[in-house]
C-alpha cells in the first residue's frame, strides 16, 4: 500500500522502488508502464528499464541500493516502480530483489510463447537487418539452460538476446517466482486482455498497488508491428519445434497462473486444432515476409 506524504517530504526527494513489472518482454510491458506511470500517485523516472537486479557487474554480496530510486516531482507521488522484463527469467534476479525488499509488488504480462519469440525476433531484425532468420535464430538462441545460470564471459545484452527461446518457459519462471514471492504479491495479466480491456487492467492494478482510482485514463501507447521485414519466413517445422519446447511448460503455467490458454496458438498446435503451417504463414504476413492474401 502507498503511504501518505510525511512532514518534510518535498518534490525532489527520492522514492524507493516498491513495485516492478518483471516480464515478459514483447507482451506490452512498455505500453503498460507508460500508462501506469501517468497515475497521479506514481513517480515517473527517466528510464523504464532500470536493469538493476540483472546487472552482473554489481557485487551482490553487498549491493549498493543508493541509486535504485526515482525522484519525486510532485508531492502527490507516493510510490515508484521499475519495469525490466528480463527479471522474471534472469537467474537470481528475483532472489536479489527479495533481499532488497521482501514486500515488493510484482506485475507480469504473458502472451503466447511462440508469438512472443517471433515478436522478439522481429524487433531484433528491425534493429539489425543482418540478424539471422527466425529458423536460424531458434538454433542460435535456443539454450534452455540459461534459465538456471549464465555462462561466463558474455555481456548482459548478449544474454538477453540469447534468451529468445528460454523467455517463453513461463511455467518454470512462475514456479520459481512463486517460491520467492507469495502469490498475493503477484498480479498476472494476459496480454490479450490488456490489449482488449486496458482500462479494466489499469483499475485492477490501481487496486493491487493501493494507489486509488484513476481520475483520467491515459491514452494507450501504440507500438505498430514492423511490416517491412525481408528474408526467409518462419516454417511449420519452426512452429512444431517450439511447440515441443513449450507445450508441457505451458500446461504447468496454466495450472500455476489460472489462465485459460486453450486458445493460445502453442496450445492449439499441441492439441491439433491449429496447423503449424497456418501459424507460420500468419506470423510471416504480419511482418511482411510474405504478401497479404
Amino acid at each position: 500500500m502507498t503511504s501518505e506524504p510525511q512532514p518534510g517530504d518535498q518534490p525532489g526527494d527520492e522514492l524507493p522502488i516498491s513495485f516492478a513489472i518483471v516480464g515478459v518482454q514483447k507482451a506490452a510491458t512498455s505500453t503498460l508502464h507508460s500508462m501506469l506511470v501517468r497515475h497521479r500517485h506514481i513517480a515517473r523516472g527517466d528510464a523504464k528499464e532500470l536493469h538493476f537486479f540483472d546487472d552482473e557487474r554489481l557485487d551482490w554480496s553487498a549491493p549498493d541500493y543508493g541509486h535504485y530510486s526515482v525522484p519525486r516531482t510532485d508531492l502527490g507521488q507516493l510510490m515508484a516502480g521499475d519495469a525490466t522484463p528480463s527479471y522474471i527469467w534472469w537467474p537470481h534476479a528475483l532472489e536479489r530483489m527479495h533481499r532488497y525488499n521482501p514486500d515488493m509488488r510484482l506485475i507480469a504480462t504473458f502472451r503466447d510463447p511462440i508469438e512472443r519469440a517471433f515478436s522478439q525476433w522481429s524487433m531484433e531484425r528491425k534493429r539489425q537487418p543482418s540478424y539471422p532468420s527466425f529458423s536460424r535464430s531458434i538454433e542460435l538462441f535456443g539454450d534452455l539452460s540459461l534459465i538456471r545460470g549464465l555462462p561466463p564471459g558474455k555481456t548482459s545484452r548478449e544474454m538477453r538476446r540469447a534468451a529468445m527461446v528460454v523467455r517463453g518457459l513461463y511455467g518454470e519462471q512462475l514456479r520459481r517466482g512463486l517460491s520467492v514471492y507469495g502469490r498475493s504479491q503477484w498480479h498476472l495479466v494476459p496480454f490479450r486482455r490488456f490489449v482488449a480491456e486496458p482500462h479494466a487492467v489499469l483499475d485492477d492494478l490501481a487496486a493491487f498497488l493501493g494507489i486509488g482510482e484513476w481520475h483520467q485514463y491515459p491514452n494507450q501507447r501504440e507500438n505498430p508491428t514492423p511490416r517491412d521485414q525481408v528474408g526467409p519466413p518462419p516454417t511449420a517445422d519452426d512452429m512444431l519445434r517450439l511447440t515441443e519446447v513449450y507445450a508441457d511448460d505451458l500446461a504447468e503455467f496454466a495450472r500455476l497462473s489460472g489462465f485459460d490458454v486453450t486458445d493460445w496458438p502453442t496450445a492449439r498446435i499441441a492439441d491439433g486444432t491449429l496447423d503449424a503451417a497456418d501459424l507460420a504463414a500468419d506470423l510471416a504476413r504480419k511482418v511482411g515476409l510474405v504478401p497479404e492474401d
